[in-house]
Parts: C-alpha cells; structure tokens; sequence
C-alpha cells in the first residue's frame, strides 16, 4: 500500500484509495498516532520536486503528529485536489498554494528600481523574488492553472537550454548526454500541470551517474576526476555508501551547489515575471500573496544553499514595497533562521499589517516533517494563523466573499489579528473529515457575524 501511495505513475484516484486502506488497517492495528499540535503549510510534491506524492506527503505528515499540511509546489497547482483529500482521509487540516519566482526589477515608475542588483530571497538571481500564493479557493484552481501555463512554459525553454549547456559539460567529461523527453520530463508530473525545476535537471544528471559509476567510491572518484567536484568529507562518506537510502537527494544537492551554477541560465520577465501582476492575480482571485522570508544562510537545512547574505540588511525597505505592491502576507521558516531575525520580521509584520504564515518547505527525503520550534511561545501565533489559512480557504470556496480580506466579509471592519484569530477558531471547530460540510454550517448559521457582535 505505502508503494501505492507514493507511486506517482497512478492516477490519484488509485493512490487515494490505496492510502484509505492502509489508514484503516493501521488504525485497526495500532490507533491514531498521537497529535503534537504541529503545523506544516508549506511540502513540495512530485507536482513540482519531492520524493513524495500528495497522497504520501499528508501520510508523512500525520505520522510525524501533525495537525494540519499544505502543499505548495514551484509554479504549479497540481497536487491541491490530492492533497485535500489526502487530509480529509486523515482527519488532518489541509490547505494548498503554490510558489513562484517575480520581478523586482522595476519600480513604480518604470524605470529599473532600489532592487534591481541585489540579491534578495533568490540565491541564483538578483532582483528576482520567491513568493507564495497561500489560501486559494477551489473554484479559482482553473485560472491559477491558467496563469501558470505560460510561466511553465518559458521555464522549460530555458531548461531546455540548460539541458544543452549539461551536454556540453557532460561530453567533456566523457559521459554520455540527457535527452530532455527520454531523461527529464519522465521525471515530473508535467503531463497533469506539474512544473519542471533545476532540481530535476541535476536528479537526471544524478541518475546518469550512478547509472554509469553506480552508488559508492566509484562514483565519488568519478565526481573529482571527471566534473572536479570534491565533495566535503561528510557528504563525501555518504556517497562513498552504497546502501544509503539517501543516496538520490545527497548527490542531487552536491550537483546543486557545485554543478549547476556552471550550465544555470539567468530566467527573464517571461518566466518572472513582475510582481505587481503576480500580486494582483493572486488578490483577484482572493488568494494571499506573501513573500517569502529568507534572510541571510547560515547552515543550511535542505543541504544545498551556500551561507550567503540576503534581505536582512535593508529588510524595512523592502517591507514598504511589499506594501506597495499589495503584499497580504510574509512566509517564513523558524527552522531556518536566529530568534534575532524572526523577531524583527515579526515586528515588521505587525508595523506593516501583514499576515504571518509559517511552513518548511520538504523537498527531500532527509527532512522530517516535524516542526517542533511552532510550538514555542513566540511562534505559537504561526498555528492560529494556518487555521484562519484553512478556514479561509474552505469558506472562500463556498463563497468569495468569506475570503479573510474580502472588503464585504462580515469582520472586514475587524483588525487583521482580530479577523485571523476568529478564523482560526472556526478553522479548529471543521469537521476535518467533512470540512466543507461543516463550513457550509458556518456560513448557513452566521458565525462569523457572531464573532463580530458578542
């Protein structure tokens, strides 16, 4: 059943069922697992790079005691009806968005803005900005798949152009060249709207390596003597062992680092494109659009981002041109940053009216899905706030207007902590089983408007 789950080649009807009869005989056999009270919004999936399917990736998330998961995928929306459903066979609280890369390249004028040149939440790009679009309502799932499609595809023009660059490096290396079709696209859920990334690039040419040289010394030799690439010493023991169940996602971050920056091609306005059209799709359909906090690299959790400085040195700066732009919201990682910088993100936040929304973004198989650090006193607010996302968005699925930052919501004239701890209330009271039942019962026994008189 677990290869089922995680089996992307079937349907997700297929990997649905297969998950539902694994739940129940593990009930049978050993109960719920118990709940820490932990929230993940923020798993990538096969629908753009993961080890793991969203069927599988919500399994992994109520085993490790989460209350609640999210998918988020790299321009793509295709795991959300999955996901969802993999969380109501769970009974875990579930909420689905997607990432993508703009432009900050330009300001109000036209003209090339303060942002242009510096590095900001991008370590491949200046001026050019990850973000989220969190809390989207299902009936806008058609336009966002519709919105994403052109960026899809000027994506895989340029990775197919970078495919050419890897021949290149490939042949003087003496091995032998990735086909695009044969090696890459297999690799994706591109065929049912899931995009392509540099990480599937370097996954095939991780998969060709260990084709020739399998797993082992042989193929850490091979690394230094036909790439120059030396792995450090611990990541150099892990390769140099074949059983490591690792192995793919170990090698795959080493390439990352050390073997892309030399075929990467720099993406243009096509593929990011500016974000004030990001911003504005994303309220026009009345998802939150929120930037993604990255602040300057110490160690790195997924393994393969160099220590490097971002935002954190003009972060008030960019804060006002988050408002400018229409920003609703910031997304960040308390895993990844110093009690130091959270605190000051989350004291501009609070200065410039922003929603504050939490998540660790898994993409391989050595990241638990556990987030203890939500459950400390100065994160605790982060749980709340994935309870308004998932009361928002099944609400805003029934009727728009029950969107957190709909102008004709019933606590629009609340306060925005006001408004998200309502939320999160009712969020908490869905039957996780059934929750668009119970969201209907809100709406039909005017809840919210409870909240706002008593």
């Amino acid at each position: 059943m677990i290869e089922r789950i995680n089996n992307p080649a079937l349907t997700k009807r297929e990997r649905l069922k297969a998950l539902k009869h694994h739940v129940e005989q593990v009930i049978a056999q050993k109960g719920y697992p118990p709940k820490s009270g932990e929230v993940n919004n923020h798993i990538h999936t096969v629908y753009s790079f993961s080890p793991y399917t969203p069927a599988m990736a919500a399994l992994k998330a109520w085993e490790s005691g989460l209350e609640a998961a999210g998918s988020v995928d790299h321009d793509s929306l295709g795991a959300a009806e999955e996901m969802l459903t993999a969380c109501e066979i769970l009974g875990i609280g579930g909420c689905v968005g997607f990432e993508i890369r703009v432009s900050f390249k330009k300001g109000p004028d036209g003209k090339p803005g303060p942002f242009a040149d510096r590095k900001i939440n991008n370590p491949d790009s200046r001026g050019i900005v990850y973000m989220t679009v969190q809390g989207i309502p299902r009936q806008a799932y058609g336009k966002v798949q519709t919105f994403l499609k052109p960026i899809q595809e000027a994506r895989n023009k340029r990775n197919r152009a970078m495919v050419d660059r890897i021949n290149e490096k490939l042949s003087r290396s003496g091995l032998k060249s990735l086909s695009f079709e044969d090696d890459i696209l297999p690799l994706s859920k591109a065929h049912e709207g899931g995009s392509i990334t540099e990480r599937h690039l370097m996954a095939a040419v991780a998969r060709r390596l260990i084709a020739e040289y399998d797993q082992g010394p042989a193929l850490v030799g091979a690394l230094v003597a036909r790439l120059g690439i030396e792995p450090p010493a611990k990541l150099a023991v892990l390769l140099g062992d074949e059983t490591n169940p690792h192995y793919l996602f170990d090698l795959l971050g080493l390439l990352k680092t050390d073997f892309l920056p030399d075929v990467f091609i720099q993406s243009d306005e096509s593929e990011c494109i500016p974000a004030e059209e990001a911003v504005a799709f994303a309220r026009s359909i009345e998802g939150i659009p929120a930037y993604a906090y990255l602040g300057d690299v110490g160690d790195s959790p997924t393994g393969d981002k160099k220590a490097e400085h971002f935002e954190d040195s003009y972060l008030e700066e960019l804060f006002q041109e988050l408002q400018r732009l229409g920003y609703r919201a910031v997304t960040y990682m308390p895993p990844r940053n110093t009690m130091e910088q959270l605190l000051k993100v989350q004291r501009l936040c609070k200065a410039y009216d922003f929603m504050e929304i939490s998540g660790v973004d898994i993409n391989s198989s050595r990241q638990a899905f556990t987030c203890p650090e939500v459950l400390a006193p100065e994160f605790r607010h982060l749980v709340d706030s994935t309870w308004a996302l998932i009361a928002h968005e099944r609400l805003a699925s029934i009727n728009i207007k029950y969107s957190l930052f709909h102008p004709e919501n019933p606590l629009a004239d609340l306060s925005l902590s006001e408004r998200i701890s309502a939320y999160a209330s009712l969020g908490r009271r869905l039957d996780r089983q059934h929750p668009e039942a119970s969201a209907r019962h809100i709406i039909q026994a005017k809840e919210l408007e409870a909240f706002k008189y008593g």
